[in-house]
């Protein structure tokens, strides 16, 4: 339940606070120093037009955010009803699951830097 709060208070203060106006969050180092947008720039943006349900601008701002919104909620569910039930919930993804999603991760990175990829920056 604590994770749960965690989660839930932070998806409430960003929806609260807007990532949009200027000064309340800190920039991405990455994308200040370099010009590179990280796996992670827009995800803010995103959590914010997620809790006011644009879930279209969301996955604009960051559409592997979503995803991991998404995952999240879905993986936490399922671990309740096995806690619920008494049994004990083992995820243990395969290896080559965890490579596609990091090369999945990486090829976004990759396409949203290039300049045919500006529709997927934040």
């Amino acid at each position: 339940m604590g994770v749960l709060a965690a989660v839930a208070g932070a998806f409430a203060y960003v929806g609260t606070v807007d990532p949009n106006e200027a000064g309340h969050y800190p920039v991405c180092p990455l994308l200040r120093y370099t010009g590179i947008y990280c796996p992670g720039c827009g995800g803010l943006r995103s959590a914010h037009a997620f809790v006011h349900g644009d879930v279209l601008t969301a996955l604009q701002d960051n559409a592997p955010a979503v995803m991991g919104y998404l995952g999240f909620a879905v993986l936490w569910t399922v671990w309740v009803v096995h806690a619920a039930r008494g049994r004990r919930l083992r995820i243990d993804p395969p290896p080559a699951l965890l490579w596609s999603l990091g090369a999945l991760l990486l090829v976004f990175t990759v396409v949203r830097n290039l300049p045919f990829g500006g529709w997927l920056h934040p």
